[in-house]
């Protein structure tokens, strides 16, 4: 597989985590909690539970990417029905329940038990420092079980990158919405119908889309400009450039054994795309 490290490893983890947005058992977990079944409770009880019983405008800072207001439409709502802490081992518990399923024989397979320790060994291998939300998940406790265990240390590598993929955004100067319309047009969406922009006022897209146009990152057919891709380019990069570090805590021979395990997990939960 091409390319640096950290992207080699986000492309075979991002299967494992994607379980938590796309299967049904994460989100009924958290349902069962008391939690209305409009996903989006269950999504910000569940990722923001590490963080403990903090404002809404913390949440709304820390994920960076969500219209204003969003977030306090969900927090602290949701801590008036469950706790923190059982709303972290709800997603846990639906994650792992929902990997099971889709693995089959491989979860009970020695690969993914290898997996499972050899990422853990990576997830605890970066510092913590200016990674709020990896520095919050890290403080949770490690699961025995290797699946969630895998689940677990993807989710921690999945933040670390996360926190950095922020920072790399901040450096570039380009906001949440922003960033989501970048990334739309990369993948080759509309502007206005990526990701969490789509139900935005009218009057707010185009106040976006005016100001990446003003930039001469959008030209006048709301189409990614040469300077618009150089700076999504240079995002990616910085983001793998600070995502790298976990890894150096596995030796190359290491490394090349978690790919190795990594690569069927991931194919399978690809193709069914982590359902």
């Amino acid at each position: 597989m091409a390319g640096s490290v950290a992207r080699r490893m986000f492309q075979l983890l991002e299967p494992v985590h994607l379980v938590t947005f796309y299967a049904e058992e994460p989100s009924a977990a958290l349902v069962e909690l008391g939690l209305r079944d409009n996903y989006w409770d269950g999504y910000f009880a569940g990722r923001a539970g590490p963080l403990g019983l903090v404002p809404s405008e913390v949440v709304h800072a820390l994920f960076y990417n969500f219209a204003d207001g969003e977030v306090a439409r969900h927090i602290p709502r949701v801590w008036t029905v469950t706790t923190p802490e059982a709303a972290v081992v709800a997603r846990q518990r639906g994650s792992a329940a929902a990997l099971r399923r889709i693995l089959g024989d491989l979860a009970d397979s020695p690969e993914l038990a290898n997996a499972a320790d050899l990422l853990t060994t990576a997830a605890l291998g970066a510092p913590t420092e200016g990674r709020a939300m990896y520095a919050a998940h890290r403080a949770l406790p490690i699961p025995d079980e290797p699946v969630a265990r895998l689940w677990h240390a993807g989710t921690l590598l999945r933040e670390h990158r996360g926190d950095g993929h922020i920072a790399a955004l901040v450096t570039e100067g380009v906001g949440g919405a922003e960033a989501h319309m970048l990334h739309g047009l990369s993948e080759g969406t509309p502007a206005r119908k990526f990701g969490r922009v789509h139900h935005l006022p009218a009057a707010r897209l185009d106040e976006v889309v005016r100001g990446l146009q003003a930039r001469g990152l959008l030209d006048a057919a709301e189409a990614l400009t040469d300077e618009g891709r150089a700076t999504k380019a240079r995002i990616e990069a910085h983001t793998d450039r600070l995502a790298a570090a976990p890894y150096d805590a596995l030796g190359a021979a290491d490394l090349e054994r978690l790919e190795a395990d990594l690569a069927p997990i991931a194919g399978r939960l690809d193709a069914v795309g982590s359902r």
